[in-house]
C-alpha cells in the first residue's frame, strides 16, 4: 500500500499534493526574538550542512519558482553571501579544497579519485582539526567524495555509503566478462530497499511510498537527527557533518515534491540550446564538447529541458525539507543559542544554458556561483545579505574564528567574520576557479571580482573572455576585445596568471 511521506515537523509539513510553506508560528516567533549568547567558557557546536550540485536556485536568492522555506529562514536568522564561489566545479577537489583549506593550485588534487592525505598526510583537515581540539565530530553523508574518507576525522560515522538512488544494475557494455560481474558483485549488496525502483532510469524519478521513505537524504536527516539528540543530552560540544546528495543527477525526490512545480511554468534560459555551444564571440574552449551527467550525447528537446529542471528544483526542495528537519531538531534539543549553523554546496551546475548539462569544466556563473549561508547567534548580522565576494575555501578559518581555536597554518583563506559582523563592510578579495582537464594542467582559470568575471582558457580552444554579469547575467557578450576595457582586462589577467603556479601554463598578454 502506498505510504505518505509526511514529516510533521513545525517547519514543513508534506502530504501528496497538499504543501504548507508556511513557517510554524512559534518558530517564526522565535526567529525573530534575539539570541542569548552562550555561557562564558561553553563551547559553540557546528552544524555542517551540505549540498551537492546546487547551484543558486533557492527562493531567498532571487529564484521566482523554488520552494525552500526552511533554507529562506536559516539566511533570515544569518547571513546569507550573495556572491560565494568553489575553488574547483567537481566534487572531489572542491570538497578537499575546502575541508584542507588549501587551493586546487596548491593541492595538484584536480579529479573525483585523489585523496589528500596520500600526498599530504601531515595536512589536517577541517574536521580532524575540530577533533584535535576536543569535540565530537561525527558525519552523516557525503562530506568527502564518495569512497574516499579521512575516516581518522570522525568520532563516529565514518561508514562507508550506501547506494540509495534508483540503480541500475546493468554494467557498462565496454566491460569484459570479469569486469561486468565484479561491478554487480561490488553494487548489489550496498542497495537499501526500494533501491531497485526503476533500474532503467538514470535521470529523473518521482517515488512513493517505502521507496521514498528509503531515500539517502531522508536516511542522511534521520542519522543527524539522533546525532543532536544523543550529543546535545551528552553536553559535550559537537561539530556534525551532514552531506546530502541532492540535487546530484540521478535526480529523485518524493513525489510530493515533484508536485510543486508545474513544467509548464518552469522558463528557459536565453541561452538555451539543445547540444553543448559556445556563445558568439567566445573561445571555443569555454565550453566543454559533452555533458558529463545527464543528456550525453543527445539533444535536450524544450520539453525535456523542462522536465529536467523541474526535477532538479524538486530534489531542491527535497534537500531544505531534510534541512528543515535537522535545525527542528536543534531548537527542540535548545541547542540553537550556541550552534553555529553553515551550509553549502560543492558546486553550481549549468541546466541547458548554452547546451550545458553538467558542473564538470563550467568557469560560467552558473557552475562557480553557490549558495552559502552562516547563522552564528552571537553575532549581530542577522536576516542580512553580503554581496561582497568570498570563497569556499574561506569557510575552513572562519569556523576556527569563531570557535574560539587557533588557526592551523597554511589555510589559504580567511575568515569572514568581519562580513558576518557587518556583510556591506569593505572587502577587496576575488574569488579564484580553476580547471584541469584530463591531467594537462591548469587548462582554465576564472576571476570574479564583485564587478567583472574574467577567464582565460589554455590549449585546445584557447582565449579569454570578460563579463559584467550585473549587465549580462546570461554571459552572452565577450568584452575583452573592446578598447574601453582594456585597463580592466590587463589587472584581471595579472591576478589570473599570479593565481597559477605555473605561469608557463598561461600565454602571454599583451
Amino acid at each position: 500500500m502506498e505510504r505518505i511521506f509526511l514529516h510533521q515537523g513545525p517547519r514543513f509539513l508534506a502530504a501528496s499534493a497538499l504543501f504548507s510553506f508556511s513557517v510554524h508560528l512559534a518558530g517564526a516567533q522565535q526567529a525573530l526574538l534575539p539570541q542569548s549568547i552562550p555561557a562564558e567558557g561553553k563551547r559553540m557546536n557546528v552544524l555542517f550542512l551540505i549540498s551537492d550540485d546546487m547551484r543558486t536556485d533557492l527562493h531567498v536568492y532571487g529564484h521566482a519558482l523554488a520552494r525552500t522555506p526552511n533554507l529562506d529562514q536559516l539566511a533570515s536568522r544569518g547571513v546569507m553571501f550573495e556572491r560565494a564561489y568553489c575553488q574547483y566545479p567537481l566534487c572531489g577537489p572542491s570538497r578537499s579544497s575546502l575541508l584542507t583549506g588549501r587551493r586546487p593550485v596548491t593541492s595538484g588534487l584536480y579529479s573525483n579519485r585523489e585523496w589528500f592525505g596520500a600526498t599530504y598526510p601531515d595536512w589536517v583537515s577541517l574536521p580532524k582539526y575540530f577533533r584535535q581540539q576536543g569535540y565530537a565530530v561525527v558525519r552523516t553523508g557525503k562530506v568527502f567524495h564518495g569512497g574516499i574518507d579521512d575516516t581518522d576525522a570522525w568520532s563516529e560515522g565514518g561508514e562507508e555509503r550506501v547506494y540509495n538512488n534508483p540503480v541500475n544494475l546493468s554494467p557498462p557494455a565496454s566491460l569484459t566478462e570479469a569486469e561486468k560481474a565484479a561491478h554487480i558483485r561490488r553494487v548489489a549488496p550496498k542497495l537499501t530497499p526500494g533501491a531497485l525502483i526503476n533500474p532503467q532510469s538514470d535521470r529523473w524519478e518521482a517515488v512513493v511510498g517505502e521507496a521514498a521513505n528509503n531515500l539517502g537524504d531522508t536516511r542522511v536527516a534521520d542519522k543527524a537527527i539522533d546525532f543532536i539528540r544523543r550529543y546535545g543530552e551528552s553536553g559535550e560540544p559537537f561539530f556534525l557533518a551532514c552531506g546530502f546528495s541532492k540535487p546530484h543527477s540521478p535526480l529523485v525526490a518524493p513525489k510530493q515534491f515533484f508536485d510543486l512545480y508545474d513544467a509548464d511554468e518552469i522558463p528557459l534560459p536565453p541561452d538555451f540550446a539543445s547540444l553543448p555551444v559556445v556563445p558568439v564571440g567566445f573561445p571555443a574552449g569555454s565550453v566543454r564538447p559533452v555533458n558529463a551527467d545527464l543528456f550525453i550525447n543527445r539533444s535536450a528537446s524544450p520539453e525535456e529541458a523542462r522536465a529536467m529542471i523541474k526535477a532538479y528544483l524538486a530534489c531542491v526542495s527535497y534537500v531544505d525539507w531534510n534541512v528543515g528537519r535537522v535545525i527542528d531538531e536543534l531548537d527542540q534539543q535548545g541547542l540553537r543559542e550556541n550552534t553555529i549553523v553553515v551550509f553549502w554546496s560543492d558546486h553550481g551546475y549549468q541546466l541547458g544554458e548554452k547546451g550545458k548539462w553538467s558542473k564538470a569544466g563550467s568557469l560560467w556563473e552558473q557552475g562557480t556561483r553557490v549558495p552559502f549561508i552562516i547563522h552564528d547567534p552571537r553575532i549581530s548580522g542577522h536576516g542580512k545579505s553580503c554581496p561582497r565576494v568570498v570563497e569556499l575555501l574561506d569557510i575552513y578559518p572562519t569556523l576556527t574564528d569563531l570557535c574560539g581555536l587557533p588557526e592551523p597554518e597554511g589555510l589559504e583563506g580567511v575568515s569572514l567574520r568581519p562580513l558576518l559582523e557587518n556583510p556591506l563592510a569593505e572587502w577587496d578579495r576575488p574569488a579564484f576557479t580553476v580547471w584541469n582537464e584530463h591531467g594537462k594542467g591548469i587548462t582554465g582559470v576564472v576571476v570574479r571580482t564583485e564587478q567583472w568575471r574574467y577567464a582565460e582558457f589554455f590549449g585546445t580552444g584557447e582565449g579569454r573572455f570578460l563579463t559584467d554579469p550585473a549587465g549580462d547575467p546570461h554571459e552572452l557578450r565577450n568584452l575583452v576585445t573592446f578598447p574601453e576595457y582594456k585597463e580592466i582586462v590587463a589587472k584581471l589577467h595579472e591576478l589570473a596568471a599570479g593565481h597559477v603556479r605555473d605561469k608557463t601554463e598561461l600565454p602571454c598578454r599583451e
